[in-house]
C-alpha cells in the first residue's frame, strides 16, 4: 500500500514527537528520572535507607497506574559522596541518559554540585535531601528541596542549649564552600542568642584518626558545653568515640543526617544526644504520612527497620510524584515547573512543602528528638 505525501508526513511528525518526548525521559509508558545518590557501594547506609524510601513510594504508586498511566523510573548513579562525580553523574544523566528532570541525592557537597549541573543545563532538580544553603539562598528556579534546611536545624539545637544553660558552642563542619556558608550561619545564630562559637573544626573527607583527635582536644581546650555537626556522620561518630575516650565533657548534638544511623553505632554514647529532626517520628503513628509510611514500608520491605532517612526518602518521592502529576498528561520540563508555582504548595498527607514564584520553601518542619538508654528517640 502506497501512502499520501501528507498521511507519511503525518506520520513522521508523530513518531519524531514521539521521539522528542523520550529524549526529555517522557514516553507514552514512562518518565525517566534521574538520581544522584551516594551510597558509596551500598557502605552509606543512610543513603541505603533514603533509598529503600524512595523505592517503596514509587513501587506502590507504580503498581496502581503511574502517573497519568506512566511508570516513573528512576535512572540511578552513585557519586561516592565526591562532589565531582556526582556533578559529573548529573550531566550524564541529562546528556546521555535524557532523563526528564534531576531527583533525590543527599549530602550537601554533591547536591550543591548537581545543582550546578542542573542550572548549566537548564534541568529543574526536585528533592535534593540535604539542608545546604545553596539550595535556596541565593533563590533558585529551577530548584526544589522539600525537607527544611539546616539552618533551621542549628537554630532549634541552639536554642534548646540556651535554654538549658549552655554558652559556649563548638561547630563541625565539613572544609568547603558549603561548610563554610553552614560556619556563617552558626555564627549569626549565636550572636542572636547571646552565645559564644569557640571553635570551628572542619573536616575534610579523607580526615585521618590523627587528625579527629587533635579536633577533640580542641573541645576540651576551648571548654566547649556544646558540640554541633552540619553533616558527615560517620566523621562525627569517629570524633564522638575519640572525644570520649579522651575524656571530653562536652554534650554532642547533632542533624537529622543519618542520626538513626549514628545512634545505632554509637550505642551508649548516643545516650542523651539531642538531634533535629526534619521529619515527623517515624516510630510513632500520631501523623497521617507516618502511618502511611509505615504501612507501605512494612508491606514492601518486611523486616527492615523505620527510620528517619527511610521516611524522608518515602517523603520526598512522595512530593516528586505529586509535582509530576501538576505538570499535566504531556508534561515537559517548563510544565513542571510551572506546575508547582501555579499549585503554590503540594499536600504530604498533613505535611505542606510550598513553591512559589521566587521562594522555594519547601517544608518547615523542625522537631527535637533525644536518644534514651535504650537508644530509641524520644521527641
Amino acid at each position: 500500500m502506497t501512502l499520501s505525501f501528507p498521511r507519511l508526513l503525518a506520520g513522521c511528525l508523530l513518531l519524531c514527537t514521539h521521539w522528542a518526548l523520550a529524549a526529555d525521559g517522557v514516553s507514552p509508558r514512562q518518565i525517566l528520572i534521574g538520581q544522584n545518590i551516594t551510597l558509596q557501594g551500598g557502605k552509606n547506609d543512610y543513603g541505603k535507607a533514603v533509598q529503600d524510601g524512595i523505592q517503596t513510594y514509587l513501587q506502590a504508586v507504580n503498581a496502581r497506574g503511574g502517573v497519568n498511566g506512566r511508570q516513573v523510573v528512576l535512572q540511578t548513579l552513585d557519586d561516592d559522596n565526591q562532589s565531582a562525580k556526582a556533578e559529573a553523574n548529573a550531566r550524564q544523566l541529562v546528556g546521555q541518559d535524557k532523563v526528564f528532570i534531576l531527583f533525590g541525592s543527599i549530602e550537601g557537597g554533591p547536591s550543591t554540585a548537581v545543582m550546578k549541573a542542573a542550572v548549566d543545563l537548564n534541568v529543574p532538580f526536585f528533592g535534593p535531601i540535604a539542608g545546604s544553603p545553596t539550595l535556596r539562598r541565593p533563590h533558585q528556579p529551577l530548584v526544589f528541596p522539600v525537607r527544611t534546611e539546616h539552618r533551621e536545624e542549628f537554630r532549634a539545637l541552639l536554642d534548646y542549649a540556651k535554654k538549658t544553660g549552655t554558652t559556649r558552642v563548638a561547630f563541625v563542619r565539613s572544609d568547603s564552600e558549603t561548610g563554610l556558608q553552614h560556619l556563617e550561619n552558626i555564627r549569626l545564630l549565636c550572636r542572636d542568642l547571646g552565645m559564644e562559637l569557640v571553635a570551628d573544626l572542619p573536616f575534610k573527607s579523607d580526615v585521618s584518626d590523627v587528625q579527629i583527635g587533635q579536633m577533640a582536644q580542641r573541645i576540651a581546650t576551648t571548654n566547649a558545653q556544646v558540640v554541633i555537626n552540619h553533616g558527615g556522620a560517620g566523621v562525627y561518630e569517629r570524633l564522638i568515640r575519640q572525644a570520649r575516650k579522651q575524656g571530653v565533657r562536652a554534650t554532642f548534638s547533632g542533624v537529622n543526617s543519618g542520626s538513626t544511623q549514628l545512634a545505632k553505632n554509637l550505642g551508649e554514647l548516643a545516650h542523651g544526644m539531642v538531634f533535629a529532626q526534619v521529619v515527623p517520628s517515624p516510630w510513632e503513628r500520631k501523623t497521617g504520612i507516618t502511618r502511611e509510611y509505615q504501612e507501605e514500608f512494612a508491606r514492601l520491605k518486611p523486616g527492615q527497620e523505620f527510620s528517619y532517612g527511610s521516611l524522608e526518602g518515602y517523603l520526598t518521592a512522595k512530593a516528586l510524584v505529586a509535582a509530576l502529576r501538576l505538570a499535566g498528561n504531556e508534561p515537559t520540563r517548563d510544565s513542571f515547573v510551572r506546575g508547582l508555582h501555579n499549585a503554590g504548595s503540594i499536600d504530604l498527607n498533613g505535611l505542606r512543602a510550598s513553591y512559589l514564584p521566587g521562594s522555594h520553601t519547601g517544608m518547615t518542619l523542625v522537631d527535637l528528638a533525644i536518644v534514651t538508654r535504650d537508644g530509641k528517640f524520644r521527641h
